[in-house]
This record gives structure tokens, C-alpha cells and sequence, in this order.
């Protein structure tokens, strides 16, 4: 049986998270805010990079615009039944650019604002990697909102994989999510577990049918009706391909 999942971020929805950031209380806030910014700030980050912005300012504008959402709580006015997560930070993020003034919204860096903690370290290296200078920004931003959703997942089973014991073994395994197996490359990793072929490409049928699973109980985290999540499915798909 898999095991619970222990990240917040998959017992409650994105936007119930959003919902309790707009309570009264400072630091259930916080927490609530800081959850969302951990798990999505990158395609955040990036959007604001490819509009001109430099590794410094877009880093400051990324965290200012988080700071905004918890102050000024917009999502309060939201009809969050046809909300999906993912296109309202896109719009709040639009907003807050075109309403900013560097001046007034963004505190200097080393200034006294409390930040919320984000890692910056691989950002700009990242940003590079996966920028696409013949991407329109919206295209790129649900790309990379597609790529983060799964690294979650991926990150979720080798968390399962690890409580197990099977990190090892995991590690092995994914290279098949997201390619087809074929007879000698199953025959190579029945090698290398001890197993058999028969059960190698059981055990990767089970991991892809678990990836499957959590890819869609983590789209459904994203969206105020969890029957879109085929909608959402097909829209993430159709960010991979050229615009």
C-alpha cells in the first residue's frame, strides 16, 4: 500500500491554501503563502526574467509580488469554481508588474523586508537552460508550470521510494516513466536488481502507474473543480509543443 502522502501541498488544494492566506492571522498566512511560493515560484520568476528584467530585479520583483498577494489578498474577489491556480498567478503576476513601481512596491536588496525564503542558488543557470527566445512568455510560463508539476511528482515517489528502502531500485526504474521499454534494456535492469525480466517490467508498470496517479491528484491540487484535471492535462501537454 503507498504510503501517506506527507506534503501539505497534496492534502489540500492550491486554492484552499490561497483561501487561508487571506485569513485574519499573520502566521497561518505566512505558512500558507510561503507553500505556494516554494512549490511555484520558478515559472514565476522565469516570466518575469523574459521580460527584460536582470537575475537581481527579477528575483526582488518575485518576491514583492508574493509579499503583495499577502497583503493585498486579491484572490478573496476571485470566482475560484472556474479558477485554475496556475492562470491566476500568471494574471496577479501580469497586474502587479504593470502597477509597479520600483521605487515604492520593491524593497532594495538587504533592505528590512521579511522575505519569504526561496532558493535562489540554481535559478539563473536554470533560467538559461530552459529558456526559448521563440516562445511567447505565456507559452513559455505553462511550460515550465508543467516541467515543475513534474518534478513534484517525481520528487513525491522517490520521497515513497526512500520510506521504502527502494530509493536505489527508484532510481533505476524512472528512466522508464517517460520512455517505452524495450525487451533487451528490461533484460539489462533485471540484471542489475536481480530480478527477472517478467518483473522488471512489472515494477515499471506499477511505477508508471503510481506516477500517473499522483500526476493527477497534483493537477487537481491546482484547480477549484477537480474534474477539469483532463482539461488541464491537455493544456500542460500542448505547452511542450513549439507555439
Amino acid at each position: 500500500m503507498p504510503i501517506p502522502l506527507k506534503n501539505p501541498l497534496f492534502l489540500t488544494t492550491r486554492w484552499t491554501l490561497v483561501a487561508s492566506a487571506g485569513g485574519g492571522e499573520s502566521r497561518p498566512a505566512e505558512v500558507a503563502l510561503e507553500a505556494i511560493c516554494q512549490a511555484y515560484w520558478f515559472p514565476l520568476y522565469a516570466f518575469v526574467r523574459r521580460y527584460g528584467h536582470t537575475r537581481e530585479q527579477a528575483e526582488d520583483l518575485t518576491q514583492a509580488f508574493f509579499m503583495d498577494l499577502l497583503e493585498r489578498k486579491p484572490w478573496q474577489q476571485l470566482d475560484q469554481e472556474r479558477g485554475k491556480f496556475r492562470a491566476f498567478l500568471l494574471a496577479a503576476l501580469k497586474n502587479f508588474l504593470a502597477n509597479h513601481r520600483e521605487t515604492t512596491r520593491c524593497q532594495k536588496r538587504g533592505g528590512d523586508a521579511s522575505h519569504i525564503s526561496l532558493d535562489w542558488r540554481n535559478a539563473d543557470s536554470r533560467f538559461h537552460l530552459a529558456d526559448d527566445s521563440h516562445s511567447a512568455p505565456d507559452h513559455a510560463y505553462d511550460r515550465e508550470w508543467g516541467v515543475q508539476l513534474l518534478e513534484l511528482v517525481l520528487g513525491h515517489l522517490r520521497d515513497e521510494a526512500a520510506a521504502e528502502g527502494s530509493e536505489d531500485r527508484f532510481e533505476i526504474l524512472k528512466d522508464f516513466l517517460n520512455t517505452a521499454g524495450s525487451e533487451a534494456s528490461y533484460a539489462e535492469v533485471a540484471e542489475i536488481l536481480g530480478i527477472t525480466p517478467g518483473a522488471a517490467r512489472v515494477a515499471v508498470h506499477r511505477l508508471r502507474k503510481r506516477y500517473r496517479h499522483l500526476l493527477r491528484v497534483e493537477i487537481a491540487r491546482t484547480l477549484a473543480d477537480p474534474a477539469m484535471v483532463d482539461e488541464e492535462l491537455r493544456s500542460l501537454f500542448a505547452a511542450f509543443r513549439p507555439d
